[in-house]
């Protein structure tokens, strides 16, 4: 099992967003140590909340701190209206990229360099002198996660520094084009594509009848024949078979967004209904 979970500073939509925001990595060292088996991590750390080097440090001691059970998630960033309540700035989408880029370079760089030696880096936009690259992770290295559907950087970057690609809250289709792009830009940066897990994030929303269902989009803010297009959602049936179309298209790992986390009873179904082994 895993747990990830968003980076996020500003409630969505229509909630007060009371009792206030949760720092992702924070939260996720207090994890570290209530949990033991879990794999940790996030879906997807913005590159403009943190600078890359104390990025790296945080990261790798929380893997420490869970026995090596963590996975840095890491995008460029696109919450416009979240960086204004925060005082983050706000570069142009390029600009963001480059900065994404450089980041994922510092951070398995410094992870990368042997223990005794130092890391250099000299970009646009960071510039790192005789760093010594610690502390160092359990892990050689976690794993880093590239998500997006965008057309070219992504899929590159995914190619060049990803264990993992992730496809966020689209259709099959859409998820079927996305990889063959990463397919593409794998090949042309001479690695093999199948050395690159797929995976997808989905909304889920499941009731054990049609009525408990209708409740739980209603309660979410969705409307079912959406949720059913779009997400993992209807009956426990229909969940496990989207899950199935998911699978068959090559996707791995799915990574199931719960909008209602005060609907205990809904876990519960998800877990004995449609995450039951086999």
């Amino acid at each position: 099992g895993a747990f990830f979970r968003s980076d996020h500073y500003l409630a969505m939509g229509d909630g007060s967003g009371l009792p206030g925001p949760t720092d992702a990595w924070i939260t996720l060292a207090g994890l570290a140590r209530d949990t033991s088996t879990i794999r940790l991590g996030t879906l997807v750390t913005s590159a403009t909340f943190r600078l890359p080097g104390p990025l790296a440090v945080s990261v790798a001691e929380v893997d420490s701190m869970s026995g090596g059970r963590v996975e840095l998630g890491l995008g460029s960033g696109w919450f416009e209206e979240e960086h204004d309540a925060y005082g983050i700035p706000f570069p142009t989408l390029g600009e963001r990229f480059d900065r994404l880029e450089e980041q994922l370079s510092i951070i398995t760089g410094m992870w990368a360099t042997p223990e005794g030696d130092t890391f250099g880096f000299d970009g646009e936009h960071y510039t790192l002198r005789d760093s010594p690259a610690l502390p160092k992770p359990t892990q050689t290295p976690p794993p880093i996660i590239v998500g997006g559907a965008g057309p070219k950087r992504t899929p590159a970057l995914a190619a060049r520094f990803a264990a993992e690609y992730n496809t966020p809250f689209l259709g099959l289709e859409d998820v079927v084009a996305a990889n063959r792009r990463v397919d593409r830009a794998c090949e042309a940066s001479d690695r093999d594509p199948t050395t690159l897990l797929r995976s997808a994030a989905l909304v889920v929303c499941v009731g054990t009848d049609e009525r408990g269902f209708e409740r739980r989009a209603a309660a979410i803010g969705r409307e079912p024949s959406e949720l059913r297009e779009h997400g993992v959602a209807g009956l426990p049936d229909e969940a496990v078979e989207t899950l199935g179309r998911f699978a068959e298209a090559g996707v791995e790992r799915v990574y199931l967004q719960v909008l209602d986390l005060a609907d205990l009873d809904q876990l519960d179904l998800i877990a004995d209904e449609v995450m039951r082994p086999g």
